[in-house]
């Protein structure tokens, strides 16, 4: 998890310099109704009434009561018929959902530790008919499959007209088409199916992209699989791939029938064809380079033990890359994996599915004894190859000083130099190899160890001089240890030389991480070409292993089909010159705008915690910034309660109480509250952004917001633009809406009441091996505007992916058996804000690997089903539950990088380029979206994988929609590269790591990432997080927060910068602490709801009744 830079620039992540785009006086005129796609949406029951461009939709006349019930076809997985009800014949309550029939049982979630891939509950979900492959899937894969990742340098040609896209649309189909069986075979019976794509995407422009992508023929041969039983046994792949490798050599004519095996450097091994026994032993000798003591090298004898195991059966494979069978078959895909690595493992250095050495690219230093290396992913499910890097670790070169090492250095150097590798430069060409274990406590010079059985005490520095003829110069260092605890070698740091080619997986400090940066950053038409020449590289025509299997591989990229979904149109104030506005390539401006609705700042501060602004310049600052707010739409106060303060950074606790506390006493006489806090960082500002966010947003409850010095140098009217975005939705406005929203044309969101969640799992560092993660959800809380979120965050177990607290339940010794968790609150936040009962649930998941899906499906999916039956008998919401990727390596290339139409500014595909066919899943519904512009760099499209649908989304409504969100993000004028929910439950999870304090510990380690850099030196650490917190975000009436319990080891917060207007809090139940429930609001509570009851104050939130 990196660590998010220290500013509160809009965007993070994105670029928050929006550029001059044509969405001003001169755009598109907007036309009277923006075209859409038409989903296949169930007949919808009851009607709205109004709803048409005015910006209070009115709620009226919500579905009557007559509600037809829709009988639609379910689709059963994992269960039998006898547990399949429909859901048609019900009728609305007052404004509430559809009842539907009960889930079959048996859903029980698999426990944090669980298989990666439980046994599946009888969870059955509403489909389309059965899958049309012939209708659906362009099968561009036949008998093929991808494999890694390439490109070919684009030539010069003019603009293809849309007949000749058409043409080379209509070509590509025809190579690659093969008649898919109408029928899917069933797998398990008891496995829970992804959904199947329902068709392919046709709205938007049509264009060719590249991916890369290489297409690999199946082989024809007879694939046989071999256990094999290496004794002794030994851990190290790097070992047993040894012994395997001097096997063949000695015995591939004579015994194994001229066959050349590939081998997974464990238990298996596999052949072309059978080898000439069923079970054979051979002894295999190697002399072993490492760690043995004394000067001759130790020989070491292994036996080797190859039995047959099975047949690896390719046929299922080719019928699953047909679409004609659901399951990949992942032992045939894995036997073809194993072979294409055999060559790329011995020429390379592999790390994971990934492949480095210096010679695929210049090494770049990136200082501290780290350089990087330039290297290749690879594989084959479909295979895909995209360059990535490896830090190798090299010679530790920092300055030292003759003084000695201070206990504070001693331990960091221990910590960075532990498992690595070194070889010894003292004795010749005698290069023995150790891996450190340690450093000592004493300098070299104090450092003696018995050399005889009597026990006389030699020193290390007259050892060395006596043996080896050394004079060791620098005394006063440590000595490395080597070896085992138990009897500890030790060699001196200047006779030892760091291995080269060793993976550093520790955190990088900030400079390291700008070098890393400047050498990955590379424009698209760079990438692709470096791809096709690490393809050419590492010539698969001539690789023996692809050879021997039959392998053969495309040195093409793959051309795509893909379109171009169009920007939506955005809505401001009507009191602006524009009062909406068409998004150009991907951006836009607040030019001659206004914010649909402008946020109210009355009562305002400065604290200006850079010592090399002086209060002139800040306050003239505040004054250009109150008045960009002002031009924008909000109601902003032009002069602050207090002048403007200059703090110290090393006092910022005290600076920021103590403020507090003066302007609080002016205002307090007059019932008023403190709306803002603006704050003047230093550009290196270390530990104080964090340390500011957390004493705001935990202790004070204060919405504040983050300036560098450089941009208050600087005074853009760019960058005065965007901070005013950020504190119009930080105190409860909302910058833009989207015109499709306000006119219900949204497909399966405008025409009932919808909720749309972002989930996302953030872990520490490698490294930190005792700190939580963290999970944030959040969910939109208007509708139909969909542009306003609030937000939970909890701390779980050390790298724990599946959401802990969705859903709890406690026993409360006088009412009984309690429900609550993060959906369950999110969901009572809308009814609050809304007035209705959300019908439908789009729930965005982040961060989720594929060998995770299964799991966090079962887990999250029977959560948020027991959350929603938790607040109403019978109350289920449909629910489309997506993942969405970014960690993946596909890229896409225009197909000419010269055709302006194809590119934006920075040569990458345009903003809204989707991809659904080819390089997609053969038969789930799954999709590529570049949704942003590229600013430097090569553009990495989102991937949207669809684990549960029963809203039946289309392709196109589910694609269209995700894009439009895109538009919505609230702290930038441009699209977004994930969806915003999800990218706002990324930021949420971020910033919860800033609320955790560091407590002294003797555990030796840093362990806190949110407080990195702060004490550095100042001896051990390690982490607490706070309890449950009721955190000001976005509401003005909350004047402060309430702590919720001394040790529970949750947190919750709400608002984090996000376009929020609620408060939430959340009834915790954590073992061994107890219930713990959150304590009335004086002002601005719950009160009264949107739907105009009194709502209760109590410990458990209640979901209302009213329409």
């Amino acid at each position: 998890m990196g660590r998010k830079r220290r500013t509160d620039l809009p965007g993070s992540g994105e670029s928050s310099e929006s550029q001059e785009a044509g969405g001003g006086r001169g755009g598109p005129q907007r036309p009277p109704a923006q075209q859409q796609p038409q989903p296949q949406q169930p007949q919808q029951q009851g009607g709205y009434q109004g709803g048409g461009r005015g910006w209070a939709p009115q709620r009226g006349g919500y579905g009557g009561r007559g509600g037809g019930g829709r009988g639609v076809q379910q689709q059963y997985y994992g269960g039998t018929p006898e547990h399949q009800q429909g859901r048609g014949g019900q009728q609305y309550q007052r404004g509430g959902p559809p009842r539907r029939g009960g889930y079959g049982g048996g859903r029980g979630a698999p426990s944090a530790g669980g298989p990666s891939r439980p046994p599946a509950p009888e969870l059955h979900q509403a489909t389309q008919s059965p899958y049309q492959a012939a209708t659906t899937q362009p099968s561009s894969y036949g008998r093929q499959v991808e494999t890694l990742g390439g490109a070919s340098s684009s030539s010069q040609a003019p603009e293809p007209t849309e007949l000749e896209v058409s043409e080379q649309i209509q070509q590509l189909s025809i190579q690659s088409e093969v008649a898919p069986s109408q029928e899917m075979q069933p797998a398990s019976s008891k496995s829970v199916r992804f959904p199947l794509r329902p068709g392919k995407g046709s709205y938007g422009t049509k264009c060719i992209v590249k991916a890369n992508h290489f297409f690999a023929e199946l082989p024809d041969k007879d694939l046989h699989q071999y256990d094999v039983s290496i004794t002794p046994e030994v851990t190290s792949r790097g070992v047993n791939r040894a012994v395997m490798e001097q096997l063949v050599k000695l015995y591939r004519e004579s015994h194994l029938g001229k066959r050349l095996p590939a081998y997974d450097g464990r238990k298996s091994l596999y052949t072309a064809g059978p080898l000439p026994f069923a079970s054979k032993e051979f002894k295999i000798t190697l002399i072993d380079e490492e760690d043995g003591p004394g000067s001759a090298r130790r020989e070491r004898e292994f036996k080797v033990v190859i039995k047959f195991a099975a047949r690896a059966d390719l046929h299922h494979l080719g019928m699953f890359l047909q679409g004609r069978q659901a399951d990949a078959p992942q032992e045939a895909l894995q036997v073809l994996d194993i072979v294409l690595r055999e060559l790329p493992t011995t020429r390379y250095c592999p790390v994971g599915r990934s492949f480095y050495s210096p010679d695929l690219g210049r090494r770049q230093p990136l200082g501290e004894g780290l350089e990087s290396w330039r290297g290749f992913y690879q594989s084959i499910r479909p295979t895909q190859m995209g360059l990535s890097l490896n830090i190798g670790e090299q010679l530790l070169n920092r300055d030292v000083s003759a003084r000695p090492l201070s206990d504070a250095d001693r331990v960091k150097i221990k910590k960075a130099l532990r498992g690595v590798k070194v070889e010894v430069t003292h004795r010749g060409n005698m290069r023995r190899k150790y891996r450190i274990s340690g450093l000592t406590s004493q300098a070299t010079r104090e450092l003696t160890f018995p050399v005889d059985e009597r026990g006389t005490m030699k020193s290390v520095v007259e050892y060395f001089q006596e043996t080896y003829g050394f004079v060791i110069q620098h005394t006063q260092w440590p000595c490395l240890q080597v070896g085992n605890t138990q009897r500890p070698n030790y060699l001196p740091m200047e006779v030892c030389k760091i291995v080269e080619g060793q993976r550093y997986s520790k955190r990088l400090n900030e400079r390291q991480i700008t070098a890393l940066l400047k050498v990955t950053c590379q424009r698209p038409q760079e990438r692709e070409y470096d791809i096709l020449q690490t393809v050419h590289h590492n010539a698969y025509a001539e690789d023996p292993y692809a050879k021997e299997f039959g392998i053969k591989i495309s040195e093409k990229l793959a051309q795509v089909e893909a379109r171009v979904l169009p920007a939506p149109w955005l809505k401001y104030h009507d009191s602006g010159r524009e009062k909406d506005c068409l998004p150009q390539v991907g951006q836009w401006n607040m030019m001659n705008k206004r914010m649909v609705n402008g946020g109210t700042v009355n009562s305002w501060i400065c604290i200006n915690f850079a010592r090399n602004v002086q209060d002139s310049v800040a306050r003239s600052f505040c004054h250009e910034l109150a008045q960009m707010c002002i031009t924008s739409g909000m109601a902003f106060n032009p002069e602050p309660v207090l002048p403007v303060l200059s703090g110290r950074p090393d006092q910022v606790e005290r600076v920021l109480k103590a403020r507090f506390h003066d302007v609080m006493t002016k205002l307090q006489p007059h019932k008023k509250e403190l709306d803002l806090l603006i704050v003047i960082l230093p550009d290196n500002n270390g530990s104080l952004y964090g340390d500011l966010k957390r004493i705001c947003e935990t202790d004070l409850g204060i919405v504040s917001q983050c300036c560098l010095q450089k941009h208050v140098y600087r005074m853009s009217k760019q960058y005065l633009a965007n901070v005013a975005l950020k504190i119009n939705v930080k105190v409860g406005g909302r910058n833009t809406v989207l015109v499709d929203a306000l006119s219900r044309r949204i497909p399966l969101v405008s025409d009932r009441p919808t909720i749309i969640f972002g989930a996302d799992v953030t872990h520490p560092h490698p490294g930190e091996d005792s700190s939580p993660s963290i999970a944030a959800v959040v969910a939109s809380q208007d509708w139909p505007e969909v542009t306003k979120y609030a937000g939970l965050v909890c701390a779980q177990a050390h790298r724990q992916e599946l959401i802990q607290d969705l859903y709890k339940t406690w026993q409360d010794p006088v009412r009984g058996t309690m429900h609550g968790g993060m959906i369950k609150e999110l969901l009572i936040s809308f009814r609050r804000a809304t007035g209705q009962k959300p019908q439908r649930i789009i729930f965005y998941r982040d961060g989720v690997s594929e060998g995770q899906f299964y799991q966090v499906l079962l887990y999250e999916l029977d959560a948020i089903r027991k959350a929603c039956a938790s607040l109403e008998p019978n109350y289920q919401p449909t629910v489309t539950f997506v993942v969405v990727q970014k960690r993946h390596h596909t890229r896409l290339f225009a197909n000419n990088h010269h055709d302006r139409h194809a590119v934006d500014r920075s040569g990458n595909i345009l903003p809204g380029t989707v991809v659904d066919s080819k390089i997609c899943h053969p038969t789930e519904f799954d999709f590529y979206l570049c949704s942003h512009a590229g600013i430097q760099g090569t553009s990495r499209p989102a991937h949207y994988h669809v684990l549960w649908d029963e809203n039946k989304f289309t392709a196109d409504a589910l694609q269209s929609l995700t894009n439009n969100l895109c538009y919505t993000y609230a702290r930038c004028t441009r699209s977004v590269s994930i969806v915003p929910p999800a990218y706002y439950a990324h930021l949420a999870a971020f910033r919860a790591r800033f609320y955790m304090e560091p407590e002294t510990s003797d555990s030796g380690s840093m362990t806190s990432s949110a407080v990195a850099g702060r004490g550095a030196g100042a001896g051990a650490r390690s982490t607490r997080v706070p309890g449950p917190m009721l955190l000001r975000g976005g509401n003005p009436a909350l004047r402060r927060p309430s702590p919720l319990g001394s040790s529970c080891p949750n947190l919750c917060s709400e608002g984090l910068g996000l376009p929020a207007t609620r408060v939430i809090a959340i009834a915790h139940h954590c073992k061994g602490y107890g219930t713990i429930a959150h304590r009335p609001l004086q002002r601005g509570g719950w009160g009264k709801g949107a739907s105009g009851e009194e709502e209760e104050e109590q410990g458990s939130l209640s979901w209302g009744c009213g329409g």
